[in-house]
């Protein structure tokens, strides 16, 4: 049988320059047209104040990970979870529907349902079947 070898760290980057991947520098390198432009547009105090904050958030996007990836897939997670959010709520009448559609029913089924008070007997059971961790079924069902 042919053995083939098969590839490890595959989500590692490779370094181009000391301990610098080819993201990060890419990163820098737009960061560094962003303030050379800046320079030459703006004032010295325009300039300094743009300078630190695009260094600084080049700085973020190019090194903080969260939960092991870079941050720029952690802020493109949150912009589609603020667009387009995934809750989908299954409804036995209407199938799926979306979030504000399952948070209108559900309101409007919180309205119609009155529910009963227990019954000291019912309490009673419901409290039996808490303290035996589930053993207990009631009087109506038989022991496990």
């Amino acid at each position: 049988m042919q053995q083939f070898t098969v590839p490890q760290f595959i989500d590692v980057e490779s370094k181009i320059i000391g301990p610098i991947t080819t993201r990060q520098f890419l990163i820098f390198l737009g960061a560094a047209t962003i303030i050379g432009i800046s320079y030459k547009i703006f004032d010295f105090a325009l300039f300094l104040t743009i300078g630190i904050l695009v260094f600084v958030i080049s700085g973020i996007f190019a090194f903080l990970k969260i939960n092991g990836r870079p941050f720029h897939f952690f802020v493109l997670n949150l912009v589609q979870t603020w667009r387009r959010p995934n809750l989908r709520v299954w409804n036995h009448l209407l199938g799926y529907v979306d979030h504000l559609d399952a948070i209108n029913v559900v309101k409007e089924e919180k309205l119609k349902v009155d529910k009963e008070p227990f019954k000291s007997s019912r309490l009673a059971d419901l409290a039996l079947v808490v303290d035996t961790k589930g053993r207990y079924r009631g009087d109506n069902s038989t022991e496990i």
